[in-house]
């Protein structure tokens, strides 16, 4: 396997079924450190392993692009009328943005199918507000176009939306003025208060989640690492033996050598003393 640089590795890596991420992760890493380069393997060992929302969302900037680009270009124009506060654009740009997500969603869903992978539980809800975000919110644009999510995105601020158009309002029971602000003001602080802890409650499960994941992939590499420890030494082991074993005969044989040599300088000298008489 050959290894470019971590950016090359991580757009192959994000584009596939999150149960094929973490070996094919941890085969990069290996090949990079095969290489020569420890600095590049333990970064593609940061790399996360994609929820199944966060996948199918990467897949819409490999398999649907067009698609994709023309839902964030109206997410891009909606943030631009909204600052201009043109209520009919806006109108016009909601309603277009609507039918670009819908065939998007849909595309994705037909997609993931195709791939065996199913979008159960709250899968389908984080690619819609993963797709939301990123037509309210430039930086979530950018993340989705780049398809390399790790998990679903969300927006917490405010949302264009068409304004209500001006007009005479429909009359209400006179009240004391005050009163009726308290109410609005409490209902206010109530409803922030409620969403608020609804965000909290998602961002905390969202963030078990991934811890768990991150267990759940360290837990593998341990276990990996573990069994390669395990047959390594094993493998010393029966080297070392082989070692000694090798070097009982090495000694051996120099012994037998330094015999040889002794009993053949002896045996030379004693050929040559019988010669000598013979002259």
């Amino acid at each position: 396997m050959w290894i470019v640089d971590l950016d090359e590795v991580a757009g192959r890596l994000y584009g596939l079924a999150p149960g094929d991420f973490t070996a094919e992760r941890d085969a990069a890493a290996r090949a990079a450190k095969e290489a020569g380069d420890a600095a590049l393997a333990r970064e593609i060992r940061t790399l996360r392993r994609p929820t199944v929302a966060a996948w199918a969302v990467n897949q819409a900037s490999r398999r649907h692009p067009d698609e994709l680009t023309e839902l964030l270009e109206l997410g891009a124009e909606l943030r631009r009328v909204w600052q201009e506060q043109d209520v009919e654009a806006l109108a016009e740009l909601t309603r277009r943005r609507g039918a670009a997500s819908g065939r998007l969603l849909r595309l994705i869903r037909e997609t993931a199918e195709a791939a065996g992978q199913a979008l159960s539980g709250s899968a389908p809800a984080e690619i819609e507000q993963t797709l939301d975000a990123a037509t309210v919110d430039e930086d979530a644009a950018e993340q989705v176009r780049r398809g390399r999510l790790v998990r679903p995105l969300s927006y917490a601020g405010f949302t264009p939306a068409p304004a209500a158009p001006a007009g005479p309002r429909p009359k209400r029971p006179a009240q004391p003025r005050k009163k009726a602000d308290d109410r609005q003001a409490r209902e206010a602080a109530e409803r922030e208060a409620r969403e608020a802890a609804e965000r909290a409650a998602r961002e905390a499960e969202r963030a078990a989640q991934e811890a768990e994941r991150d267990h759940a992939e360290w837990r593998a590499e341990l276990e990996a690492a573990v069994a390669e420890h395990d047959r390594l030494t094993e493998k010393v082991e029966r080297l070392s033996g082989k070692l000694a074993k090798a070097r009982q005969q090495l000694a051996t044989a120099a012994h037998r050598r330094e015999v040889a040599e002794r009993e053949e300088r002896r045996a030379a000298r004693t050929a040559a003393t019988a010669r000598a008489k013979t002259r």
